[in-house]
């Protein structure tokens, strides 16, 4: 689902149209663009709906915003990587399985 700029606004009402091309500006928010405009999809508004988080209720200080947003992504990215990882371990014989949970276990312990 690609949603305008004014179908984003009517969905996220804690955004104006000038804070959300601000944001779009700064590379906070990358929507697709295209002849008719920029477009968003699913998790461009949620990106927007966690700026709008951050910026209203957490108070983050527009400066330290990217270093935020570049944390989350790079935890977004190792969950991704990890999920990743247990679906291949998961396509591995119960022997090889057994063997990394061994393994995995014995590298939590100190």
């Amino acid at each position: 689902m690609r949603l305008t700029e004014e179908e984003v606004l009517a969905e996220v009402r804690e955004v104006g149209i000038v804070r959300l091309r601000l944001w779009v500006e700064r590379g906070w928010v990358v929507p697709n663009r295209d002849l008719s405009g920029p477009t968003f999809d699913e998790l461009d508004v949620a990106r927007i709906r966690l700026v709008c988080q951050l910026c209203d209720e957490l108070a983050v200080e527009e400066d330290s915003l990217p270093v935020v947003l570049s944390l989350v992504d790079q935890l977004y990215a190792a969950r991704r990587d990890l999920r990743a990882l247990a679906r291949a371990v998961l396509q591995e014989p119960e022997e090889v399985r057994s063997r990394i949970h061994q393994n995995y276990r014995a590298a939590l312990e100190p």
